[in-house]
């Protein structure tokens, strides 16, 4: 980016990725955001977004608006996630492209690979074979906005680059129990079920103020309350609280902190181009220039449910569901592409669940 000064639109700038990303750039010494609310800007509607650029003209965008949820909602609200993804990223893209800016980075997600793609998943493996079901039209979104990108780039001759984050936590992230990812559920989960092993009646109360669940406020009697926590899976019986989690717990996941996300992104925008992810091409064609954003470990959910429930120190019964979805057995990026542009992370699991229990529970209890 030209200058501390250059004008920057961080669509999503409230969500877990967005925020991080206008964190990232303000300690960098970038001051000058133009910024909105969804209220403010419907990125779906297509005139407001239109209206938008034309007034604002930003010179760098960060796309990191999406709806996103877990496996529940993904499965549940299909049609909304195919819909809305789509426009928002086809109307900011497009946008992008008529009002002349300098570079875009739009924001996708690792599920846009096959089921059974190699381990680790290099960028070369996309449009290789079968979605796993329970995301597949969120995936087929972000595909299509991969595949906008690098089709502006090649028609248009623009600098839109993609890139596809593994599994993120941290600060801001969606703990909304019918629709988060699936370790800040087991965070919340977990910390609540703490909260009831030690009869801290205070802790689970504000907890529901702050995130109400289908409407059970830390208002609401204590028999609604132990019937919502209980419908998601969080039950005490006499003394003993059990905490239930979707799957075997089996499957091995990536996790990356936000922050290191945020980092990484404001790296691609500031360090690398379009033409520099031109890579192999065969003949005239040019594919996967999308770049994987990780951390290139895995660890099984059971391992990280294990660590949560040290780190929240709660003595109860973790039990794994297997009547429930476990998703994709396995997903480990290759970030080598990434590593070799000169990026890499350094935030591990342990470290990255501390800190993000400590965010959880200064951001509830005050």
């Amino acid at each position: 980016m030209t200058g501390k000064n250059a004008k920057i639109y961080i669509a999503g700038h409230r969500g877990l990725v967005g925020s991080a990303i206008l964190r990232n750039l303000k300690e960098k010494g970038y001051s000058n955001f133009v910024l909105r609310t969804h209220t403010e800007l419907d990125l779906t509607n297509q005139a407001a977004v239109a209206e938008f650029f034309a007034q604002e003209k930003p010179e760098y965008v960060f796309l990191a608006a999406a709806r996103v949820g877990g496996i529940i909602a993904n499965n549940t609200y299909r049609g909304q996630f195919i819909y809305e993804n789509l426009m928002i990223q086809n109307n900011v893209i497009h946008q992008s492209y008529m009002n002349d800016v300098k570079k875009l980075v739009f924001l996708g997600s690792s599920c846009i690979y096959p089921k059974e793609a190699p381990q680790p998943i290099p960028e070369n493996a996309l449009l290789t074979g079968l979605l796993e079901y329970t995301n597949e039209p969120y995936a087929i979104a972000k595909i299509a906005g991969l595949k906008m990108c690098e089709s502006y780039n090649i028609q248009y001759n623009t600098n839109f680059i993609a890139v596809m984050p593994t599994n993120l936590y941290g600060p801001n992230d969606n703990f909304n129990l019918e629709t988060s990812h699936v370790l800040p559920a087991m965070v919340r989960k977990i910390h609540l079920g703490k909260a009831l092993e030690t009869n801290a009646w205070d802790i689970v109360r504000k907890d529901l103020d702050v995130r109400p669940v289908e409407g059970i406020t830390g208002r609401s009697s204590e028999k609604e309350i132990l019937d919502i926590l209980g419908k998601y899976g969080i039950r005490k019986v006499s003394d003993n609280v059990r905490v239930e989690l979707w799957g075997s717990g089996k499957p091995m996941r990536e996790f990356l902190w936000s922050d290191e996300m945020a980092d990484a992104t404001v790296f691609v925008m500031e360090s690398v181009n379009f033409l520099d992810l031109t890579g192999v091409m065969e003949g005239n064609e040019i594919r996967n220039t999308h770049i994987n954003i990780g951390t290139g470990n895995e660890i099984s959910i059971k391992s990280v449910a294990d660590l949560i429930k040290k780190t929240v120190d709660f003595s109860g019964e973790l039990w794994f569901n297997t009547e429930k979805p476990d998703g994709t057995k396995r997903k480990l990026s290759d970030v080598s592409k990434l590593n070799s542009l000169g990026w890499k992370h350094r935030v591990e699991i342990e470290e990255g669940l501390e800190r993000m229990y400590s965010w959880y529970n200064k951001y509830t209890m005050d």
